[in-house]
């Protein structure tokens, strides 16, 4: 055996098989490696845009939350002022009835007084005559003296 040869025939098989590697398996290879790499960079990339958009999204979410707020805020200011709106009026309106009822009341005390007065008036000059007749002994006829008796009840 040669050694010479043994080498060269060593070296003849290295060369085809890196030809045949370079030839047949290094492409595929290459490319599935290429790919690997595209999609990860594009995974990458959308994870950037997805992260972006995360930040967009939560300074959209803030500013609405914020005028949420604003709102919410103006529509109980509102709603106080309307309830207090309708307390005052609830109290206008107690006071005006208050006053019909105070008036009501009033008339009717004075009617009813009046009537008192009436009535206290047909006792008087009742007891007058009554008395009168007891000190004459005899009975006055009640409307024939109707206005001196009017006049002493009103000097009462």
């Amino acid at each position: 055996m040669n050694l010479n040869m043994t080498f060269f025939g060593q070296i003849l098989s290295f060369a085809i098989l890196v030809w045949f590697t370079m030839k047949f398996i290094w492409p595929p290879l290459n490319a599935a490696l290429e790919e690997r790499q595209k999609k990860i960079a594009e995974g990458l990339a959308a994870a950037d845009r997805a992260r972006k958009e995360l930040a967009d999204a939560d300074a959209r979410v803030a500013e609405e939350i914020k005028a949420a707020r604003v709102e919410a805020g103006t529509i109980i200011e509102r709603a106080h002022q309307q309830a207090t709106a309708i307390v005052e009026k609830a109290k206008q309106d107690a006071i005006v009835e208050a006053t019909k009822q105070k008036a009501i009341a009033a008339a009717e005390i004075e009617s009813m007084a009046h009537k008192a007065r009436e009535e206290l008036r047909g006792k008087v000059a009742s007891l007058a005559v009554a008395g009168a007749e007891k000190i004459l002994h005899r009975e006055i006829d009640a409307g024939a003296h109707k206005a001196l008796i009017d006049e002493l009840v009103a000097e009462i």
